[in-house]
């Protein structure tokens, strides 16, 4: 056997094959290869070379590149557990990707202050983008906003509202008191200091005769979701009223008593504010899942659909915008809206600087004065005025008072985070 060894080694044959293999070893001397111990003192060799001994075969298989190139062999139970580790690390990129998902969906309210600001220049670039969402579409629109502030809230968020009567009252003297006060001033501005036609600041009047806006319910929502209930009872007690208030106020400001339709306020109560947010309470309480289910997309229709409410009149209304005294009344409309939503936050910080939750009454209050239902301001004076002039200021009311009132909800939403 170790002659054999030692002829392999010496020949010219196979000593290139230990260079190339295992040159370390071939540059050894050859009677240190004689001292290895016989071979029924080692242990037997599996490997197919059987005419060297086992030390040396050995270390020439481990320097052997195809035993480097083949995979090594785990047990039964590593494999499993990488396995699983595979399917487990899949199954979290997926919920990764739909929570990122839900995440985008959820935070597409941040995204509404731009989309009202598009749809206005969209308007007014391409009016025929918005002329299809006619008037016979708001109540169903705005109907949605609300079923998606009932799906949100819960039947003791407005228990807790009713609990507050002072603020409640307080929203009414901000929509009945402070604003046409405010509406008068500017209506007298517009005819005395900047010669208007009286038609002009009749509507201004009128703008600030009108009941509660549904979007500031909304708006109060998206900044302050716990006082939403509180918005949505000041804008219905507003609403419920303004069938005896609007026509009195009317008559006190413009001088000419406006009939409004009884049967048509209740109507629009119904379809506008109670019948969603109850509907929305119900799918909350006995659907819980459901309302899982659907709660993800209800932020970014509701800012398409806000989107439509704003574009829309300005699309319907834009001669009236444009006319010769649209700029001048467009002045006058963003300060009469701009001190009334000053006025409601500091009116309110004055007379409730003692609540733990001012600072939320503050904005809720200055939604409430500072956004009014302008729709139903141009409803009237179309039906009730016989000048187009009076529907102007309505119009253009309808868009400037909400691009700022959904500015100050990503400027106050900004400021809470």
């Amino acid at each position: 056997m170790h002659l054999t060894l030692n002829l392999n080694l010496k020949s010219t044959q196979h000593t290139w094959r230990l260079q190339i293999h295992c040159p370390q070893h071939s540059r050894f001397p050859v009677h240190r290869l004689r001292r290895i111990p016989p071979k029924s003192q080692l242990p037997k060799s599996s490997s197919p070379s059987r005419s060297l001994p086992l030390g040396l075969s050995t270390r020439f298989e481990s320097f052997s590149p195809l035993r480097r190139c083949q995979p090594e062999k785990f047990p039964a139970s590593m494999e499993l557990d990488s396995d699983q580790d595979c399917a487990h690390g899949k199954t979290e990129m997926v919920q990764q990707k739909k929570f990122s998902i839900l995440e985008i969906l959820k935070k597409s309210n941040s995204f509404l202050p731009h989309v009202v600001l598009a749809s206005t220049l969209l308007a007014l670039i391409y009016p025929p983008s918005f002329t299809w969402f006619t008037t016979r579409y708001y109540a169903p629109a705005l109907g949605f906003l609300m079923f998606a502030v009932g799906v949100n809230s819960s039947e003791r968020d407005f228990l807790q509202a009713f609990k507050r009567p002072l603020p409640i009252f307080a929203g009414y003297v901000g929509q009945y008191v402070i604003k046409p006060l405010l509406g008068y001033f500017f209506g007298l501005i517009s005819v005395v200091v900047f010669g208007l036609p009286t038609p002009i600041g009749a509507g201004i009047m009128l703008v600030s005769c009108v009941s509660g806006a549904q979007l500031s319910n909304y708006a109060t929502f998206l900044t302050d979701p716990k006082m939403a209930p509180l918005s949505i009872v000041m804008t219905s007690l507003s609403t419920a009223t303004a069938v005896i208030v609007t026509p009195l106020l009317s008559l006190l400001l413009i001088g000419k008593r406006l009939p409004v339709d009884v049967k048509g306020m209740i109507s629009s109560i119904l379809q506008i504010v109670i019948t969603p947010i109850v509907s929305g309470l119900l799918l909350n309480r006995f659907f819980p899942r459901l309302c899982n289910a659907i709660r993800p997309f209800l932020p970014p229709l509701s800012v398409f659909v806000t989107a439509l409410c704003v574009g829309a009149p300005l699309a319907l209304n834009i001669e009236s915008v444009l006319s010769p005294f649209g700029l001048t009344v467009l002045l006058l409309i963003i300060a009469f809206h701009l001190s009334a939503f000053i006025t409601g936050y500091i009116l309110t910080g004055m007379v409730f600087h003692k609540e733990p939750d001012v600072k939320a009454l503050q904005r809720t209050l200055s939604y409430e004065t500072g956004m009014q239902s302008s729709l139903l301001g141009l409803a009237l004076a179309n039906r009730f005025f016989q000048d187009p002039l009076v529907g102007v200021p309505p119009a253009i009311s309808t868009v400037i008072m909400s691009l700022m009132g959904f500015t100050l909800v990503m400027v106050w939403a900004k400021r809470k985070h």
